[in-house]
């Protein structure tokens, strides 16, 4: 189809389908849920109080699926090189492998350690496959003219890709406590990969991306507060790899290099609310995966924010730092869209900020009035 040949309109087809579809199927897939009994109980770490069914990343998965097979089937990636052919399929058999792995978390409860080992070993074949952090290149010209970057050994790319991969997807997966949040966060963040990707002229990999943002929208349809359906550790693994693949084969030169300020700064809060929470609970002898309330949107409810002003205010964060990744990436009209995003920040804060004060109570009169007789 000749449209498909403008890969902005390509992209917009991916997200719409992805959307679509997505929006379609998880109604479906809650409906076999309850029939099945698969619930998520409520208990005292956890924000709801009935139980939910957390199978909605199978619809996230079943979207997103079917969206880039019925892009691919259309031409949409056009006549991909062996070597991209590879690495967008290594992407998108890494991310059902961390979605099995997360379903089989959520069917039948693995402990972390299991969890953990699986995803260890995805990644290192994913790595094997060239999905990987081959080179570093450092902002403001710190490694002079090389075209390279800083080429790392394979032991230390290694190290650095299970890092990456397995961070961001665990990062995702924390983050996942309030309706709508890791959803939103996770659309906000592809939106901010598939701006990127495309101004590097990675546009396979921004397809990916589209097609993930459209799912994650899709699926916030059913999960914004009040939730209908939880997308479960299936769904926040699959969302967190997919994004931090993509982040490497996408914001990359030649797909062998990747600029770490990109993927940073798209991803820097749910990477820091995780830095921050390991080092927590490390500090009070804790395993790093003890269960607490240290989450940053756990400090924002007991701060006073309700559910929804603290998912948004977290929302709000997300798209100013991806904005920040388009202005370092040299998008067209950056400064534009960073002002709008700026101007929605400080809408978000100043309007959360007016509805604590509005919830504290009155103070009494100062004039005496109530002093003892």
């Amino acid at each position: 189809m000749s449209l498909l040949r403008n890969p902005v309109i390509t992209a917009f087809l991916t997200f719409g389908v992805a959307a679509l579809l997505t929006a379609l199927v998880v109604p479906l897939v809650r409906r076999l849920g309850l029939r099945w009994g698969l619930f998520d109980p409520p208990d005292e770490r956890k924000q709801h109080s009935i139980p939910m069914v957390r199978l909605g990343g199978v619809g996230m998965v079943l979207g997103f699926s079917l969206a880039l097979t019925c892009i691919w089937a259309l031409g949409g990636f056009g006549t991909l090189s062996p070597a991209k052919d590879q690495l967008i399929w290594t992407t998108l058999a890494g991310a059902l492998c961390f979605f099995v792995i997360g379903l089989a978390d959520d069917l039948f409860a693995l402990p972390p350690l299991p969890r953990l080992a699986g995803q260890v070993a995805v990644a290192m074949v994913v790595w094997s496959q060239g999905v990987r952090i081959g080179a570093i290149d450092l902002p403001f010209g710190l490694l002079g003219q090389r075209p390279d970057g800083l080429v790392l050994p394979d032991a230390l790319s290694l190290l650095a890709t299970l890092i990456w991969l397995v961070g961001i997807t665990n990062a995702i997966n924390w983050i996942d406590g309030l309706d709508g949040l890791a959803a939103g966060v996770g659309g906000i963040a592809a939106i901010g990969l598939l701006s990127v990707s495309f101004s590097l002229q990675q546009s396979a990999a921004g397809l990916l991306a589209a097609a993930l943002a459209g799912a994650c929208f899709g699926f916030l349809r059913h999960n914004f507060n009040p939730a209908r359906i939880f997308m479960g550790d299936g769904g926040s693994y699959f969302l967190g790899f997919a994004l931090a693949a993509i982040s490497i084969v996408g914001p990359a030169k030649g797909l062998t290099t990747v600029s770490l300020l990109f993927p940073l700064l798209i991803l820097s809060l749910p990477l820091a609310d995780m830095s921050a929470v390991i080092m927590g609970r490390l500090s009070e002898g804790h395993s790093p995966f003890y269960p607490d309330r240290r989450h940053l949107h756990h400090r924002l409810l007991r701060a006073g924010f309700s559910h929804r002003r603290t998912v948004l205010l977290i929302y709000a964060f997300t798209q100013w730092l991806a904005t920040l990744a388009l202005v370092a990436a040299n998008v067209e009209m950056r400064f534009l869209w960073l002002a709008i995003a700026t101007a929605i920040l400080i809408g978000a804060v100043m309007g959360s900020r007016s509805h604590l004060e509005a919830q504290l109570p009155e103070s009494p009169p100062c004039d005496g009035s109530n002093r003892p007789g």
